[in-house]
């Protein structure tokens, strides 16, 4: 056995053992582990300064707790976290999820991928995560605001412009964005890079809502033109209705494309005439109401609810899960096979199983995985960042512009990494090296810290 699979192979029975209930976050550190047994072949000084268990520990982790008041005067006691990951390229960086679903183990696999997708940006931030298991949902904005300024009054111990800076993720959109920044000041004084995602009058970044969106369809470009293949008319189905979908959607109509089905928990639409943007925005992001609610709008429309089936069933060129973490196991990437799906890109963190992903290179599909399709909204986060510290503010276009040059320079040097290291075409592997290396660089220049 060659010396880089046993050390990996070493390390994963470590981490197995020490995380054996944190099954999203060995699920994560294995597809990445598997991936990089090649570098450390090459580079065996890698080894010997143990990095693969050092980068899988986070450098901290901080759980509290959120009690706060509801709407009827009755506590509630909600779990907050966030995952310092790691900070050898920069200041901790990455989103708040408040969610049901959302656990130790959640926050782990989000920031153990936070650290690659942000190293493959180029841009000077490092990993991290956190979020609550809260849920917004059918919660009044009072709740709301009660809740985020509980959690805030925590969290501001620990965040700051140069040493951690949160965004948004699942359940935190530009309310609570606004609420926590709100709290934020009112114990720390203005601080106008403490958090990204910010309205635009008080230091938010132009297409910073459109950026993971817009980024995923430019990766899938990118990735598209390279075999020669026009996404101008090719029909999609994206999965989710929240941030990303929405404004994956958005740019596929800009580009020609026709997205035909979207989802949320409940189910899924399919409009064969094409997804009409502004009842999706109106539906989701005026109303936060139910995708099922699109039908009162377009009677060609067909509702189908999760209980009767999958969007995945929608035959359709390109695939989008844009949803949540595990959306899409093999039995769906099974039928998007038989259905010939071109090409699956992942909008979502880590949407598809393992297992998923093996059936879709067996398969010769072409397959963009999140960590670098999905960059693009950390991209313009630490492009909002950058205008935060020189004081100004970039035109929209100007930042459309940046962050579609930034998703070429993803896919190009994922692509040139899996060539170097003799898995030619394979972007997961790809993707996984090339933002290794530049983390693995860094921790190694700066000693065993």
């Amino acid at each position: 056995m060659d010396k880089g699979k046993l050390y990996v192979e070493e390390v994963l029975k470590k981490v197995r053992e020490k995380n054996s209930n944190e099954i999203e976050f060995l699920q994560a550190v294995e597809e990445v582990f598997t991936s990089l047994i090649p570098v450390f072949n090459k580079y065996p000084q890698y080894i010997s300064e143990n990095i693969l268990e050092r980068i899988v520990e986070p450098e901290r982790i901080i759980t509290f707790r959120v009690p706060w008041v509801d709407d009827s005067g009755k506590v509630r006691v909600n779990r907050g976290y966030r995952v310092q990951f790691n900070s050898s390229i920069g200041p901790y960086k990455g989103g708040l999820r408040f969610h049901p679903s959302v656990n130790q183990s959640i926050v782990k696999f989000l920031g153990f991928e936070q650290i690659f997708k942000n190293s493959l940006t180029t841009l000077p931030i490092g990993g991290g995560k956190g979020g609550s298991d809260f849920d917004p949902k059918g919660k009044t904005d009072m709740e709301v605001m009660r809740f985020t300024q509980s959690f805030m009054t925590e969290l501001q111990k620990y965040i700051g412009d140069d040493v951690d800076v949160p965004a948004g993720d699942i359940g935190v959109g530009a309310r609570e964005i606004g609420y926590l920044f709100g709290q934020y000041k009112r114990l720390n004084s203005y601080k106008n890079g403490v958090l990204t995602g910010k309205g635009l009058t008080y230091g938010g970044s132009l297409a910073r809502k459109e950026a993971t969106g817009y980024g995923v369809v430019y990766f899938a470009k990118q990735m598209l033109d390279d075999k020669g293949i026009d996404i101008k008319n090719k029909t999609a189905i994206v999965s989710g209705s929240g941030n990303v979908a929405i404004y994956a959607v958005e740019k596929l109509l800009n580009l020609g494309a026709k997205p035909v089905a979207v989802s949320d928990s409940s189910g899924y639409v399919v409009d064969e005439n094409g997804i009409n943007l502004e009842t999706l925005k109106q539906i989701k992001e005026v109303n936060r109401g139910r995708i099922k609610e699109y039908l009162k709008y377009h009677k060609n429309a067909k509702y189908v609810s999760k209980e009767e089936g999958k969007i995945w069933e929608i035959k359709a060129d390109l695939a989008f899960p844009c949803a949540t973490q595990n959306e899409l196991n093999e039995e769906d990437a099974k039928i998007l096979v038989k259905n010939k799906v071109l090409a699956v890109v992942e909008g979502a963190n880590m949407p598809s199983t393992l297992q998923a992903i093996d059936l879709f290179k067996k398969e010769k599909i072409l397959f963009a995985p999140a960590k670098a399709a999905n960059a693009g909204g950390v991209a313009v986060s630490a492009l909002e960042m950058s205008q935060n510290s020189m004081r100004l503010s970039w035109s929209f276009e100007e930042v459309d512009k940046k962050l579609y040059k930034i998703m070429e320079n993803i896919y190009n040097s994922s692509k040139n990494a899996a060539k170097e290291f003799g898995f030619e075409g394979d972007l997961v592997v790809g993707a996984n090296i090339a933002g290794f290396l530049k983390v693995a660089e860094a921790m190694s220049s700066q000693g065993i810290v």
